[in-house]
């Protein structure tokens, strides 16, 4: 067939191709379950088939409005996957038809390219470079990394965030040496990542605070020293006293201002670290004093750990099969598209540690 018709063929069924996708509509209501048409792909992007999906706290703080009003809705949701691509648009280079990907929100290498907008029922649906609630997504280049062909779609899932942001946070924002005491406030889902990158950092000793006894147990087996269920003791007391006095290096993941404000009183005045990971509500506001950053005391947020996906991803897959580490004990639950809310539930309640959503099943 000559290339023109083969174009012109490709750009017909992507005209035609529909989904099912998850829609957030409204914020702080149920997502909507629908098929909407996938758009026909533009420079810089690529069509790929979703596997599998890690639901993240970061989609309910879209539906919760966590950074503000929604100016984008209704549009899709997700930006952590394992997939296979099916076909690129002009210009891209870093990947092809048939290679198993990693979807994921921090940009790597390659074309950044725009996000979509999807049709449903004759309503735009709005994406950004990377969505994955849904079967077939486009998504731009630089959003996607190549990995070997064998490799997981449910670790496709972890190495998207959970394990790229928490190595980046133990490696990149704080620097963590061997030997350092390292306190990580929540430890489901990315906490989890941190935990093993502190590890793995050779940080002693490991301190889990969280309001859940599953969770400090699960991060027990991946690097805790020692557990904290702060619903029960004085988190800041019970730090103190097993450090016999204040840490090299304190991480927040729950957002929670009074528990920020606890994180950054406990990293020493001199040369402390304390990084914020969880993000805080938008009305909300911390209350800290400033002195010991004179005294070298710092205070910094981290962004994906500052992470770059086509070189941190195949070196975090190098450590996982060099240190036999088994991934799939972070993964706590599963289920389809259809079941999101459900697992947003349970993921509010605290149940889950990591959540997948499988797309590659009969009845996804």
């Amino acid at each position: 067939m000559p290339p023109c018709l083969r174009e012109r063929k490709r750009i017909e069924r992507l005209e035609t191709l529909k989904t099912p996708a998850a829609i957030l509509v409204e914020q702080r209501k149920p997502l909507v379950i629908d098929e909407v048409e996938v758009p026909a792909l533009k420079r810089g992007q690529v069509l790929v088939e979703i596997h599998a999906t890690r639901v993240c706290g970061s989609q309910i703080g879209e539906i919760d409005g966590v950074k503000g009003p929604d100016k984008f809705l209704p549009h899709l949701l997700g930006h952590e996957a394992g997939a296979i691509v099916l076909e690129v648009g002009a210009d891209v280079t870093h990947v092809a038809p048939g290679d198993r990907v990693v979807c994921h929100w921090r940009p790597g290498a390659g074309i950044d390219a725009r996000g979509s907008v999807y049709n449903w029922n004759g309503r735009d649906v709005n994406a950004g470079p990377i969505t994955t609630f849904q079967k077939y997504a486009v998504i731009s280049e630089n959003r996607l990394t190549k990995v070997p062909p064998d490799t997981d779609f449910e670790l496709c899932c972890l190495l998207a965030d959970t394990l790229a942001t928490g190595f980046g946070i133990i490696n990149n924002d704080a620097k963590v040496k061997a030997g350092e005491s390292v306190v990580v406030f929540g430890v489901g889902g990315i906490g989890l990542g941190v935990v093993l990158g502190a590890k793995l950092a050779g940080a002693d000793p490991i301190i889990g605070i969280d309001l859940h006894d599953h969770k400090l147990a699960k991060a027990a087996e991946y690097g805790l020293t020692h557990q904290i269920n702060a619903s029960r003791e004085n988190a800041a007391e019970r730090v103190k006293e097993i450090l016999g006095g204040l840490a090299d290096v304190t991480i927040d993941g729950t957002g929670n201002p009074k528990v920020i404000e606890s994180a950054y009183d406990l990293a020493k005045l001199r040369g402390g670290r304390c990084v914020l990971f969880g993000v805080m509500p938008s009305d909300q506001r911390v209350s800290i004093h400033t002195l010991p950053l004179h005294f070298g005391r710092v205070l910094t947020g981290s962004e994906g750990g500052q992470s770059r996906p086509g070189i941190d991803i195949p070196e975090i897959l190098r450590v996982l099969d060099k240190e036999n580490i088994d991934w799939r004990g972070f993964i706590s639950h599963r289920g389809k598209l259809t079941d999101l809310d459900q697992i947003i539930g349970q993921m509010r309640s605290g149940e889950v540690i990591h959540a997948i959503a499988r797309l590659d099943t009969p009845d996804s």
